[in-house]
């Protein structure tokens, strides 16, 4: 016969917690039933019948009633960590891992895989993805970039931001470009729908309709948007939609536009509407930096919820998809918040320079 063990101290505080873990349907039900090894324990039963009741061995009882006494309720949370194997490699392999992901490449890809790599150093793969986590690699990802060769980029930088983080007072700021040859894609047979466990499903082949072009201005403190589909984009549209924002903004307010380099913004027809609207002020970002244009933050936001995945029969049908949506967007308008200085992007700058100068 088993001697009966004493009954485990258990704090009232900490009963109140193993009951709401034993009673909460989201505890995982290895730790149910360590909550139930010490609440039993707690009242006194016995190991080995409690042991029997609960489907464990009497040793697994006994280890969790002791992870208790040692560690609280927060012992039982999780399993204790387990020594393992050592690590055999060695630092100086672990160096010649990382210089090789760093500055080689194999003679068949642009970049290393952990295989690849693995079967180079002779270690295993489990080994390489540890040091490539370890020393924050990722050789599969790559970024792009683009520096301004802009002679003003500097003063054109500082303008620009300037507006964005200190609009003038009594003016609107507008962010103002066009998203064009929008396709009015339709799919060659009907989306199937989402379903639990199974996404919505469309062909990848599609019919075209024919192009659009969006012209929008982003009000950069409130967040509204004044929007004119043209069906093309030459500098005869931009002047429409000029008008268009002339007629929808107060008269005594002066206008602030920002522009990209794109040959209709400059055109001399647009150049005398300028003169003839002296309210109208024009800022254009730096040739090759059109991601200063806050605009395009709109236009990514647009494609991703209402484009990319929409089924349009026909240009007009889908001219009224986007307008409805520039509509219910503008019942609740966001800002987008510019929060980068000019100081901080300038110095981001200075480094890509820095590596491009030194390949590194």
């Amino acid at each position: 016969m088993w001697k009966p063990a004493p009954a485990l101290p258990v704090s009232r505080e900490d009963r109140e917690w193993l009951e709401a873990l034993v009673r909460s349907g989201k505890t995982p039900q290895r730790v149910a039933v360590r909550a139930w090894v010490v609440l039993g324990a707690a009242d006194g039963r016995p190991n080995h019948a409690l042991a029997r009741d609960l489907g464990i061995s009497r040793p697994t009882l006994l280890r969790w009633r002791q992870r208790y006494a040692e560690a609280g309720v927060a012992g039982l949370l999780k399993d204790a960590p387990r020594p393992g194997r050592k690590k055999r490699i060695r630092p100086a392999k672990v160096e010649a891992i990382v210089k090789a992901t760093l500055q080689t490449t194999p003679p068949d890809a642009t970049h290393w895989s952990v295989r690849t790599l693995a079967k180079r150093q002779g270690v295993s793969p489990a080994t390489i993805h540890r040091i490539w986590q370890a020393h924050n690699l990722q050789p599969h990802r790559v970024e792009t970039f683009k520096l301004s060769r802009d002679p003003e980029f500097v003063s054109k930088l500082r303008d620009i931001v300037g507006l964005y983080m200190h609009p003038p007072a009594k003016a609107l700021v507008l962010s103002v470009d066009e998203k064009s040859q929008i396709q009015a894609l339709d799919r060659t047979q009907p989306i199937l729908p989402l379903r639990p466990g199974i996404p919505a499903r469309q062909t990848h082949d599609y019919e075209r309709h024919g192009t659009t072009t969006l012209f929008a201005a982003l009000n950069i403190v409130e967040g509204h948007v004044i929007e004119r589909c043209q069906a093309r984009h030459t500098h005869a549209e931009f002047l429409a939609f000029l008008d268009t924002i002339d007629r929808q903004t107060s008269r005594r307010r002066e206008i602030h536009l920002i522009l990209d380099n794109y040959g209709t913004h400059k055109h001399p027809t647009v150049k005398t509407w300028l003169a003839a609207h002296p309210r109208f002020h024009f800022h254009f970002t730096p040739t090759g930096a059109s991601w200063l244009n806050l605009v395009e933050r709109f236009f990514a936001e647009i494609t991703r919820k209402r484009l990319r995945r929409g089924t349009f029969r026909s240009v007009p049908a889908l001219i009224a998809a986007i307008r409805r949506y520039i509509r219910e967007h503008n019942k609740n308008p966001r800002p987008f918040i510019w929060t980068a200085s000019a100081s901080a992007i300038l110095r981001k700058i200075k480094r890509c320079n820095e590596a491009l100068e030194t390949g590194h």
